[in-house]
C-alpha cells in the first residue's frame, strides 16, 4: 500500500520537461515587382522546469512552402533529339523546403522520428502509390530534389543552427526571389539522443503586393484582358523604339 501511494505521489510531480520558446524577425514577406529574395531570422530558447537532462541536445528548424502535385519527366535521346520517355506523378511536393540543424541530421534525429514528423527533404515529398509506375522511383525523386536544390528552392544546412549555453539557438534562412504565394509553415524540433522531445510551429505569410499582385491577378482571373494588354504594350514599345531610332538617324 505504501509503495502504491509513493507511486501516485511521483506521478503527481511535474515532469522535468523541455519546451521551445521562439520568435522570428518577420512573419510576412511581400513580393513586389523588384523582389530579389528575403532573409528570415529565427531565434529562441529552451525553457526547462529542472536541470537539463542527459543526452545530446539537437535543434532542427524547417521552413516549408505550399505543396502541390508535380510531374517529373525523364528525357532520353532518340533519333537525334531529346524527348520525354518516362514520367512520375508525385502526389505532393513543397514548392520550397529548407532545413537547418545544429548537427548532422542522422545524429540528432532518428529515422523513426524523421518518418513520423516528415522533417528531412526526402520525407517532406509525398509519393504514396507511385511504386511500380516507373522502374527507378528513387532516381526521379532524387532528380526533383537536385533540380530544386540548384534553384535554391530546397536547402539543407547541417550545422546551420547555432546553440549557445545549451539553451539559446538561432539561425537564418534566405528565401529566393522565385517564391510562390502562400503560408510557409515553420517548425522547430528539440531532440535528445535522436528523439523529439518538443516541437513548435508557426507560419510566414508570403504574398504579392502592388503591381506584381495586379498583374498576377489579371493573368489568372482575366487572361483575355491580360493578353490584349500585353499585346498593346508590345506594340507601343516597338513603336517607341522605332521612333527613337528614326530620331537619332535624322
Amino acid at each position: 500500500m505504501i509503495r502504491f501511494l509513493s507511486f501516485l505521489f511521483l506521478l503527481a510531480l511535474p515532469a522535468a520537461a523541455e519546451e521551445i520558446v521562439a520568435d522570428m524577425s518577420q512573419t510576412r514577406v511581400s513580393i513586389t515587382a523588384n523582389f530579389d529574395g528575403s532573409e528570415i531570422l529565427i531565434f529562441g530558447a529552451v525553457s526547462r522546469q529542472a536541470a537539463a537532462p542527459e543526452g545530446e541536445l539537437g535543434v532542427i528548424i524547417t521552413v516549408e512552402g505550399p505543396s502541390e502535385p508535380i510531374t517529373v519527366r525523364k528525357k532520353n535521346k532518340a533519333y537525334g533529339i531529346w524527348i520525354n520517355t518516362e514520367a512520375l506523378e508525385v502526389d505532393s511536393a513543397p514548392a520550397f523546403y529548407a532545413v537547418a540543424t545544429s548537427g548532422p541530421m542522422d545524429q540528432i534525429l532518428s529515422g523513426t522520428e524523421d518518418l513520423r514528423y516528415k522533417v528531412s527533404i526526402e520525407k517532406a515529398i509525398r509519393a504514396v502509390g507511385v511504386a511500380g509506375s516507373v522502374e527507378d522511383v528513387a532516381g526521379f525523386l532524387d532528380a526533383l530534389i537536385r533540380v530544386r536544390t540548384n534553384n535554391d528552392l530546397y536547402q539543407l544546412r547541417e550545422g546551420g543552427v547555432r546553440v549557445s549555453e545549451n539553451t539559446l539557438f538561432d539561425t537564418s534562412f534566405k528565401l529566393p526571389s522565385n517564391l510562390v504565394e502562400g503560408d510557409y509553415r515553420t517548425r522547430i524540433f528539440l531532440t535528445r539522443d535522436g528523439a523529439v522531445v518538443d516541437n513548435f510551429e508557426t507560419s510566414i505569410a508570403v504574398s504579392k503586393v502592388g503591381l506584381e499582385k495586379f498583374l498576377y491577378g489579371l493573368a489568372h482571373e482575366q487572361p483575355l484582358i491580360y493578353a490584349l494588354l500585353s499585346l498593346v504594350i508590345a506594340i507601343a514599345a516597338g513603336w517607341m523604339a522605332s521612333a527613337f531610332f528614326r530620331y537619332i538617324r535624322s
